[in-house]
């Protein structure tokens, strides 16, 4: 794909995540007001990240046209370090977080959505706000994926950075409910003690699970093997 239409489908990619993260913050929900915000959701989180992502995407993408047919040694350097920071970012974050919301959120709200998304939300978040945070991540992280070849860090490293953000997100839930007495979802409300470990470790296995696939994936995508 052209390097133009590109750029000017990840702008508009960010720009509806800005619109998405802006309508979200809008809504006057009690969970907003509560310990954590909206930061203790993991839907949010994933907005930020993939917002975050997108926009350097689009600073990539500025900054190649710019450096084009300049012989800047520095400027080239730069450019090398923030596609590196792109590359890492899609790898560990965007991709296995992003598919690990919209996958996780739809596997639970089908089996019995008052788990993970209470019908009452439905008064304050419209379809179209709910699908936008835990529906279009996927297409939109799977066109980036391929339209840009994204150079995988080393298995070992993608791994320990992606169970070091769900340990930190798990450790952050267990310390909102340790303040608040409420768990950030309903689901965790009726599982023991116990099964909430397991619970915990197989949520860490499949980001994990989702790191290697999106890797095996962009081989596929980009033929890198060869």
């Amino acid at each position: 794909m052209a390097l133009v239409p590109c750029q000017v489908l990840r702008a508009a990619i960010l720009l509806s995540y800005c619109s998405i993260l802006c309508n979200y913050k809008a809504i006057d929900m009690p969970a907003h007001q509560t310990y954590g915000g909206s930061w203790k959701f993991l839907t949010f989180i994933d907005l930020v990240i993939q917002a975050v992502f997108f926009g350097i995407c689009v600073l990539t993408d500025l900054s190649s046209l710019l450096t084009r047919g300049n012989d800047s040694q520095e400027q080239e350097r730069q450019l090398k370090k923030l596609i590196s920071l792109r590359d890492w970012m899609m790898a560990v974050l965007a991709f296995p977080v992003g598919v690990f919301v919209v996958t996780m959120f739809w596997s639970i709200y089908i089996y019995d959505r008052e788990l993970v998304y209470p019908k009452l939300l439905d008064n304050f978040i419209p379809a179209w706000l709910n699908h936008g945070m835990h529906t279009t991540v996927l297409p939109f992280v799977l066109i980036e994926m391929r339209t840009t070849h994204h150079q995988y860090p080393s298995r070992s490293c993608g791994l320990a950075a992606v169970c070091t953000f769900a340990v930190g997100y798990i450790l952050w839930v267990c310390w909102i409910h340790h303040v608040t007495g409420v768990w950030v979802y309903p689901l965790l409300e009726h599982l023991s003690p116990g099964v909430k470990i397991i619970f915990f470790a197989a949520v860490t296995i499949i980001i994990n699970v989702f790191y290697l696939v999106g890797e095996v994936l962009n081989n596929y995508i980009w033929d890198t093997q060869k």
